[in-house]
Order: C-alpha cells, then structure tokens, then sequence
C-alpha cells in the first residue's frame, strides 16, 4: 500500500507524461508537491515508487515513467473521472440532436462524435438486440428477368436487402412467396423467425415453387446479418497522429485488424459491466495493441440489450478526460436510443 505522499508523487508523474511525453524528474516533483520536501526525499519516494514496478527509469534521463503497472494502480486507485466541460456537453448533445432512420445510424454517428472530441480512434457496437428483434416486413422488387431484390425490415426499423436470381421468376410467382413470408414470419422475434424458415416455411413454399432452396438461402443470410453486431470505426487516420511507430508495415496490421469487426469485437467483448473499464497493453488480448489502451463503456438498454463504446489512444493518454467523455457519450446514446424504441 502506498503512502499519502507516494500516491501523489505516482499521480504527478502519469498526469505530466501524459501531458507532455517527457520523464519526470525529482526537481520538478519537489516544487509541484504541496508540501515542500527536497529532491533527495522525492528520489527516495521515486525509488520506492520503481522497486515496486509502478515507475521505471529511462535511458536518456534521469527521470522516470510510467510502467503499465503504474498506469493501472493509478487507475484503479487514484482517478477521478473530469466532468464534461460545456463545448463537449453542448457538441454532443447537437450531435444527436437530428431525426435518425434506423438505430445502426446513431452507433454509427456516435463512433464519429467520440473521436472528435477525443482525436483518438473510436469503436461503437449495436446494441446486441438478438432475442427481441422482430421482423417487421418483407418484399421483393423485380429488377430484371432474372434479378430479384430481397428486402426485410425489422420491427426498429432496420434494413437488410439482398439482390439474388431466380431462374423464373412471374411477378405474380412474386406476389405469392411475399404474401407467405409476410403471413408466417411477420410480427415473430428472430428465433422463432429461424424455426419457421426451416421448419415449415420450405413446406409451404413447395406447394407453390419448383425449387424454393435459393430464396430460402436469401432470407437465411439476410436474417443473420441482420442480428450480428456491428462495428462502426471513427477516427481511423488518427491512428497516424497518436502511434508512436510511424512504420506502414506497424500499422498496416493496425487498420486491417480495425476493418475486421470480429477479431476487433474480441478485443472489446470482455466488458462485463456497465461501467467503463479501461484495458492497457499486455492486458489487452492482441499483440497488435499491445502499446495502446482501450476504454469501453457499455450502454445498457434494458430489454433491449446492449452494446459498447470503445476509444483505442496510446498508453500514455490523459484517462480521467477521456472516461469522463465516454461516460457522457453511453449516457447519451441510452437516452437517444430508448427515445427511439420509445418512438
């Protein structure tokens, strides 16, 4: 357990690294601490401080900074989240403040939001609706002879449509597989949508097709990209700004593996509460991230699930800001959104 003394020396050192990317020395600890001690008692404090794993030494001075161990003591210990200044409340509030289509557009406009106001790389994820998404629509437009686009609209208004062939397709063949879909799967939520695609829509279906494999298959994929979350990337050129390897062979992987919403949505997942939580380096489960931070808040929309926002920044970026502006942004986000399921 550290001392009232150490935990401020520790808290001067993180908050000057991160403002201004220099090792912190003991003079400078010495005129910043309350009460006046000397620069020798402050080295002692330093010492302490870097044989417990907190700080460590760098080569090109004699001052010190943060070890991972450090940054999480402190955050764990010693943060205190800043409020929201009124530009960011105010920026935020505007943001949302417009009529939006469909739920997947407020995510996404969110990631955009929180990387402003960070200058970091955002990450949003749908709310994970699943079990109570219910589908609300269906309806194939003509294109052609042979093309037919697919369209399914859920009960919150979300869109998937698909452009398939069919070998024959009448429009008054059309009419009748719209009419069916509509009379058996409308109004279900999506598990029991799935039980009746392969149950007992294909019975229905051959009463009145050749063959019904190929719109059963459309509506099967369109079904499944309908329930799978989604990740929505704000702010990826930042990354150019804030890496401290300027390497494209550094961070081509970086964007690729931010273009690629599964194995990024396992670096995320494992935000079990509602609270921010913030993972650092080795904590993270990719060795592409390893030199950054995640900070994932979770917005919870009561029945109607729930879903992530995240900011990927460097090690060293200023914690208590950045939570505070996740913080307001999940508070806002679950009020913009359950306004709209309340719509």
């Amino acid at each position: 357990m550290l001392t009232e003394r150490q935990n401020t020396i520790l808290q001067i050192i993180i908050q000057e690294y991160t403002n201004s990317g220099v090792p912190v020395g003991s003079k400078f600890l010495a005129n910043k601490l309350a009460n006046k001690v000397s620069s020798a008692t402050v080295r002692n404090e330093m010492a302490v401080l870097e044989q417990m794993g907190l700080i460590s030494k760098t080569h090109f001075s004699s001052g010190r900074v943060p070890s991972i161990e450090g940054y999480r003591y402190y955050i764990d210990n010693l943060l205190r989240p800043d409020p929201l200044d009124t530009n960011d409340a105010d920026f935020i509030r505007t943001s949302f403040d417009t009529n939006f289509n469909q739920i997947d557009e407020i995510v996404q406009e969110s990631a955009k939001v929180l990387s402003d106001l960070t200058s970091y790389t955002a990450l949003t994820i749908n709310p994970d609706q699943g079990k109570n998404l219910s589908l609300g629509r269906f309806q194939l437009v003509k294109l052609d002879e042979r093309q037919v686009m697919a369209i399914l609209v859920t009960d919150t208004g979300q869109v998937e449509n698909k452009i398939f062939q069919l070998d024959y397709a009448p429009a008054d063949e059309l009419r009748i597989i719209v009419n069916i879909v509509n009379d058996q799967l409308v109004g279900h939520l999506l598990p029991e949508v799935y039980r009746k695609l392969n149950v007992e829509l294909p019975i229905i279906l051959s009463r009145y097709l050749k063959s019904p494999d190929r719109i059963l298959d459309t509506l099967s994929e369109m079904l499944n990209n309908i329930s799978q979350d989604h990740i929505f990337v704000g702010g990826k050129l930042n990354l150019l700004q804030f890496s401290e390897n300027q390497d494209i062979k550094y961070l081509k992987p970086l964007y690729h593996l931010l273009d690629n919403g599964n194995d990024m949505f396992d670096s995320l997942k494992d935000n079990n509460g509602s609270d921010v939580q913030v993972k650092i380096g080795s904590e993270l489960s990719n060795e592409l991230l390893k030199n950054y931070s995640i900070i994932t808040g979770k917005y919870d929309l009561q029945e109607y699930g729930h879903g992530l926002i995240a900011v990927l920044g460097p090690t060293r970026m200023p914690y208590s800001k950045v939570i505070g502006i996740v913080e307001a942004m999940k508070n806002e986000m679950t009020k913009k959104i359950l306004g709209y399921y309340g719509k």
